[in-house]
């Protein structure tokens, strides 16, 4: 009796490992079976941010007749409102865009300089008196000139179809009427409240209610920053670098000791860059480079290229165990070469060369790797925006746009409406290192917008925001759609892994990788897979880790359509007409 019991209890539980992977799979009628939706298909237009109202505000925008550059400023204006946590006017921005009509992928760089008046013995000396041995992101040292506004005109100078006033009529209305505040932002925003409502300025009465953040679903209203806008709308970007706003900030510089003034905005402008570039398996992939860690998703790719993704599986031990050692492998590149190209000749050529791929990718063996160093002689914090759009005529935006930490220094100049960022935190203090402070320097970026061709055309253009982590899902996307066979969707939905444990772009010259670090899994990982990573040395941490946020639009010529994908896990929207 007891044997039948067993083996009757032995069928049955028999019976449900086999059955549950059959009815996961008709969970959705068609695509994986972890897709939470289906694409966005559109003709016209398509918009894709992380918050629905600012997918709205740049849908609308194409719809009246605007193109996608137009669509890209109007919604950055708008999720820079209403998501304070991770963007607004205080920050930087990196953009690339397709031109149609010139047949061209143009990039930008609009990320703000340190104070010139800022010595790097005198950041010592404030540094040692402060008993610190790192730029504070509290402080007014990590502040570098804020870079979007400019980056909107010089986006809108060249490209534009619309006038300005137009296109941040609805940012305003939102500014000053109110809009809800959707489900993650406010959990985030109240993260940061308590951290920042002692900081010098106007931050309490700017982005809280009564002292408090908002919660889900309450209205939020933002006048001062209205008011900028509007300021922005009637006088253009001399308003923010050469006009009042810059006025204003220089005079609350000098009262609470900090160091921008007004020469450092009338001085800024951003730079038109030639993107650097790599094909992986036919599809050409485009970053921004310099300053930004736009390059390692380059060499990653170089990297894996010469593996077989397809045949190991998605998400399999084996294939695991290569991204993470091909993010080891690339990161310690990134911790010492990759600076302002203004202050240091970064060896650009050699670094995304097939032949030095070739060379890193003999270090990978079975097990991790728990010593490494570049082979040529950031943190993984960091709240950010990414959106993209699209519109009738052809164009594609790729936009990133980022306050760095929390909401940036939590520093407001009364009237602004805006917090500034904390950019410059990321410099190295170490006087040998590409990327060690100086006057009027670009600091180290983590944002990065990305775009990839196919046979000469344009193709897709996505992002992910999340810190250091950005270059992990850069190629976490491209190999889910290329190697496993994924829409644009799905590759969004899938399991995502994380790495921690590289060098950092902020440490000495001298440092490098003595330790494996430890893997970060999404839950659904099968355990299997994880007792097969730890077999090979690695540390395994399943959840309680953050695994960004992405955007994609996918142009299909066949069809003429967009497929546009949006960020499952929190409040994201793509929309198309």
């Amino acid at each position: 009796m007891k044997f039948v019991l067993f083996s009757s209890i032995a069928a049955f539980f028999s019976l449900i490992f086999i059955t549950v992977p059959l009815f996961a799979q008709i969970d959705r009628e068609s695509g994986k079976q972890f897709a939470t939706r289906s694409e966005v298909i559109g003709k016209r237009g398509m918009v894709a941010t992380s918050q629905p109202l600012a997918t709205q505000v740049g849908l609308d925008v194409l719809r009246r007749g605007g193109n996608a550059i137009d669509a890209a400023i109007a919604a950055n204006a708008a999720i820079g409102l209403m998501e304070p946590t991770g963007n607004g006017i205080g920050g930087d921005l990196f953009a690339i865009i397709w031109h149609e009509e010139s047949g061209r992928l143009y990039a930008l760089n609009a990320s703000g300089r340190s104070p010139q008046g800022l010595s790097y013995d005198r950041l010592m000396e404030v540094l040692d008196e402060q008993g610190r041995s790192s730029i504070s992101r509290l402080d007014l040292t990590s502040v570098s000139v804020p870079g979007a506004v400019d980056g909107w005109f010089t986006l809108h100078e060249r490209f534009g179809s619309l006038p300005m006033d137009d296109i941040l009529s609805e940012p305003i209305y939102y500014a000053e009427e109110g809009f809800p505040v959707s489900e993650v932002i406010a959990m985030r925003w109240n993260a940061s409240v308590p951290r920042l409502i002692n900081q010098a300025g106007a931050f309490e009465e700017t982005f809280t209610i009564d002292g408090r953040a908002p919660q889900k679903g309450e209205i939020f209203r933002n006048p001062d920053l209205g008011n900028t806008f509007r300021l922005l709308a009637e006088e253009g970007r001399d308003a923010f670098y050469r006009g009042e706003i810059a006025r204003n900030i220089d005079e609350w510089m000098r009262e609470n000791d900090g160091y921008l003034r007004y020469e450092d905005f009338a001085n800024h402008t951003s730079t038109w860059v030639d993107p650097v570039t790599t094909n992986y398996r036919g599809y050409d992939v485009y970053q921004i480079g310099g300053n930004n860690q736009g390059t390692a998703v380059l060499q990653i790719l170089n990297i894996l290229e010469g593996f077989n993704l397809s045949e190991s599986g998605f998400a399999s031990e084996e294939t695991l165990h290569l991204l993470v050692e091909a993010k080891k492998l690339a990161y310690e590149d990134r911790a010492k070469h990759y600076a302002d190209p203004a202050f240091y000749n970064q060896p650009i050529d050699h670094l995304l060369s097939k032949e030095y791929a070739a060379e890193r990718r003999e270090m990978i063996g079975e097990r991790a790797m728990d010593e490494l160093t570049t082979g040529i002689d950031v943190t993984r914090d960091g709240d950010t925006i990414y959106l993209t759009t699209a519109d009738q005529y052809g164009n594609m935006v790729s936009l990133i746009q980022s306050n760095f930490a929390g909401m940036g220094t939590g520093f407001v100049v009364p009237g602004t409406g805006f917090s500034f960022q904390n950019r410059a935190a990321l410099f190295s203090l170490d006087p040998q290192h590409p990327n060690v402070y100086e006057p009027g320097k670009r600091p180290f970026h983590t944002i990065i917008p990305g775009f990839v061709m196919k046979d000469g055309e344009p193709w897709f253009s996505f992002g992910n925001m999340g810190g250091g982590y950005q270059p992990v899902g850069h190629v976490s996307i491209l190999t889910n759609i290329i190697d496993f066979g994924m829409n644009i969707q799905e590759a969004g939905d899938a399991l995502r892994w994380m790495h921690g444990g590289s060098s950092e772009p902020t440490d000495d010259m001298d440092e490098t990788l003595t330790r494996p670090g430890t893997i970060y899994l999404e839950s659904s990982i099968p355990y299997g897979v994880v007792r097969g990573l730890q077999s090979r040395g690695h540390s395994v941490q399943i959840g309680n880790q953050f695994f960004g946020r992405y955007q994609g639009i996918m142009r299909d010529p066949d069809n003429g359509v967009y497929y546009g994908a949006s960020e499952s896990r929190v409040d994201g929207q793509a929309a198309g007409y």
